[in-house]
């Protein structure tokens, strides 16, 4: 390879890192600047917050306007329904079942489980949870929120 086309990759390879990392000490910059308080970091369940949905209802106990990358929320689902059609994307996502049985799809198969059981749905797998049961499914979702 010329001198100069190893000079180029150099200086590519070197800009890009130097862009990577700007990336990481903005988010540290940005996360310094969040005021947490006691006040702010407890936050209890109020049903006049939740959001309305055509299933049930969600209530977001930190979302990404307020963490730095995971958010959680608790979603409602009515019998028979589903929040949306299996569907997949960059970032992971955990369920646990609160009440009620869910019907769980993940890369093609199912699982039907209830109350005090887990799902994990890794990066770019399709997946879905739907109430198969007579009464609300509630549980809960953790996502990484890669802003």
């Amino acid at each position: 390879m010329k001198l100069s086309t190893t000079i180029k990759v150099a200086i590519v390879a070197l800009m890009t890192q130097q862009s990577i990392l700007s990336q990481e000490v903005m988010k540290e910059v940005t996360a310094t600047d969040q005021k947490y308080t006691i006040e702010n970091c407890v936050n209890h369940f109020e049903l006049d917050k939740a959001v309305k949905t055509k299933v049930g209802y969600q209530y977001w106990f930190a979302d990404k306007n307020f963490t730095l990358e995971n958010t959680l929320k608790m979603s409602i689902v009515e019998p028979g329904k589903s929040t949306h059609a299996p569907h997949h994307h960059i970032e992971e996502e955990l369920f646990y079942i609160l009440e009620g049985t869910a019907e769980f799809f993940l890369d093609g198969k199912t699982v039907t489980a209830g109350p005090n059981t887990s799902f994990y749905c890794p990066s770019n797998v399709e997946h879905g949870i739907k109430n198969v049961g007579n009464t609300n499914l509630k549980y809960l979702v953790i996502k990484k929120d890669l802003k």
